[in-house]
């Protein structure tokens, strides 16, 4: 709602297309509350948002100083009504993905401004997202949203040249996003199904376009689809995890891993291999229970992985994988190479590869685990484990 209104205002008025989508938002709870869901609540939603912005322009007065002329002039010249047609808003959408990631801006605010606008996220979740304090990304993003306003970006048909250069923060934003639905670090859910949906939708707006239906681009969409297979059987209704080996295999969704299955060979049409091909090819196979050699085939993705973008969190699931195929012990000694005593995720894995020959020091690690993470349902998750050992 906000790209498509910004494509009647222009992105220096983008607060203003931002209000009135919330004012519209607002509304649906007061009268839906009352009347109960219309039979087509989308439709509903564009029109109290089409009355809203007529109404803006008759009464406020940047329609006469700023707006109005620009209504009528220039691209905006041959579309004077407001056009909410499905053509329009998913053009609208995959316009304001690219606008927001400005190349004037650094990479970092293009995702935070990005993750804000796009997908919703709080200043906490973004924080959280880079490992920021909230400060930092608040006056990030307040620098990020005066260039975004300066720039002469039109919320319409995209170029080619527009396409390439912001493509790779694009993708990247949406990764971002799909990582805290997946595994939240905020709020008392570990999983986020809804912000799992926000991103395979906008990327589904890339693969929908000839212009962005990229290599990478399907090799993302095949990895979310490969994931989200599983979010049904990764956590209890009390929202704590369930490990991987412990999940109910007939809950995965079968079709979510043949949508997998799809992008991925779509993704694999060149000679290109990024780091979305890889942790798609992880994913895949975490969706192959019974394949032989499985963790083998794992491991060597993760090898791959991790000499194109080091992580911590990469180089923990690389340990993770290291030690089905060679054992708990050499697992530990991997582990306690990377020396990652600040990290939650660094002590859980050290607390299940303990359990098995050392409960005191797996019980230790988890309650470290517990000290470090923001987590709720993570601790619950974690507290368990300190049950099961008897500890």
């Amino acid at each position: 709602m906000t790209a498509v209104l910004c494509r009647l205002f222009g992105l220096k008025h983008i607060e203003t297309a931002e209000d009135i989508a919330s004012e519209t938002f607002l509304k649906a709870t007061e009268v839906w509350s009352v009347q109960g869901i219309p039979e087509n609540p989308t439709a509903w939603l564009y029109t109290v948002a089409k009355n809203k912005t007529k109404d803006y322009l008759k009464h406020v007065s940047i329609f006469e100083t700023q707006v109005k002329q620009a209504l009528y002039t220039g691209e905006t010249a041959q579309r004077p009504d407001f056009d909410f047609t499905p053509q329009t808003i998913s053009d609208s959408q995959l316009a304001m993905i690219f606008a927001v990631c400005n190349p004037a801006n650094a990479a970092e605010s293009q995702i935070c401004l990005a993750l804000q606008i796009l997908c919703g996220f709080s200043v906490e979740e973004i924080a959280d997202a880079f490992l920021s304090k909230n400060e930092t990304i608040k006056k990030r993003l307040l620098r990020a949203r005066a260039n975004l306003r300066a720039d002469n970006f039109q919320i319409g048909q995209l170029q080619e040249t527009t396409i390439k250069e912001r493509l790779d923060t694009v993708l990247r934003t949406l990764y971002l996003l799909f990582n805290e639905g997946y595994f939240s670090k905020s709020g008392n859910h570990l999983i986020r199904k809804e912000l799992c949906s926000e991103a395979i939708r906008l990327t589904l707006v890339l693969t929908e376009n000839p212009l962005t239906n990229t290599s990478n681009a399907n090799a993302l969409l095949a990895l979310m689809c490969f994931q989200s297979s599983r979010l049904d059987a990764r956590a209890t209704n009390e929202g704590e995890t369930i490990l991987y080996e412990q999940q109910d295999k007939n809950l995965w969704s079968k079709e979510l891993i043949q949508q997998g299955n799809y992008y991925l060979v779509n993704a694999c049409t060149g000679n290109e291999a990024s780091k979305y091909h890889l942790e798609a090819g992880i994913a895949y196979w975490h969706t192959t229970p019974a394949a032989a050699n499985k963790w083998n085939h794992i491991l060597q993705l993760y090898n791959q992985l991790i000499l194109i973008e080091y992580s911590p969190m990469t180089a923990l699931n690389r340990t993770f994988a290291f030690a089905r195929v060679y054992g708990h012990p050499a697992g530990i000694k991997e582990a306690e190479k990377l020396g990652l005593h600040h990290n939650s995720h660094y002590h859980s894995l050290l607390g299940y590869l303990y359990a098995v020959t050392d409960k005191e020091k797996a019980a230790a690690h988890y309650r470290e685990a517990i000290h470090l993470t923001k987590s709720a349902a993570e601790k619950k998750t974690l507290m368990r484990e300190i049950e099961r050992l008897g500890r």
